[in-house]
C-alpha cells in the first residue's frame, strides 16, 4: 500500500506532458498548424520537443527544406533562425542530446510529423518534418512524434523549395511562435 502511494506521488509530482503544439507560421503564408503529439509512442522525442518549445527555441526558426508533394522540414534551432545566416540551416540541432530512435508502426500519411535525423537512426535532436502526402518508405525508419489536426491548408501554402533538395530560395516561411498545450 505504501509503495503504491509513493509511486502515485512520484508520478503526480512529475511534469506533465503537453498533448500538442501550435505553430504560428509567417512569411509568404501565415496561419496556424496544430499538432497532437504522441507521447505514448515517442515519449523521449516528445519530451525534447516540448522542452525546446517551452524554452522558446523554435520561435523564429525557418522551414529550411520544403519538397512539394513530400514534406516541410524545420526545427534547426542552431542554424535555422531567420535572424541569422541561414546558409547552414538544416545542419544543426540543439544543445540537448541526440535521441535513441522510438520507431513505431504508424504509417507516414499526410499530416504525420516525424523527427529528422542523419544516417544514424539515433541522431534525431530538434528538427522535424510534416508530411504533405503519404510516404510509406519512411515507415519504421524515422520516429513519428505526432499528427497535424488543424492547419493542413496552412501547411500546403508553405513556400516550396527548389529541386530535389527542397532548399529555399530567398526568404523562407518560418515558425514565428510555437506554444504547447495540454
Amino acid at each position: 500500500m505504501l509503495r503504491a502511494l509513493l509511486i502515485t506521488l512520484v508520478f503526480a509530482s512529475s511534469p506533465a506532458f503537453a498533448s500538442g503544439i501550435v505553430i504560428s507560421v509567417q512569411g509568404q503564408t501565415s496561419g496556424e498548424i496544430t499538432i497532437d503529439l504522441f507521447e505514448d509512442i515517442a515519449p523521449n522525442h516528445v519530451k525534447q520537443i516540448i522542452t525546446l518549445v517551452n524554452e522558446g527555441f523554435y520561435n523564429g526558426v525557418s522551414f529550411h527544406r520544403v519538397i512539394d508533394g513530400f514534406m516541410a522540414q524545420t526545427g534547426d534551432v542552431q542554424y535555422g533562425n531567420i535572424s541569422g545566416n541561414l546558409k547552414r540551416a538544416g545542419m544543426g540541432g540543439s544543445k540537448l542530446p541526440d535521441l535513441v530512435a522510438e520507431f513505431s508502426d504508424i504509417n507516414y500519411d499526410r499530416g504525420i510529423v516525424g523527427m529528422a535525423r542523419s544516417q544514424d537512426p539515433n541522431s534525431a535532436n530538434s528538427q522535424f518534418f510534416i508530411m504533405f502526402s503519404e510516404g510509406s518508405f519512411l515507415n519504421s525508419k524515422y520516429t513519428v512524434i505526432g499528427k497535424v489536426v488543424k492547419g493542413l491548408d496552412v501547411l500546403d501554402m508553405i513556400k516550396k523549395g527548389d529541386g530535389q533538395s527542397g532548399s529555399i530560395s530567398g526568404d523562407p516561411d518560418f515558425m514565428e511562435n510555437v506554444s504547447s498545450f495540454k
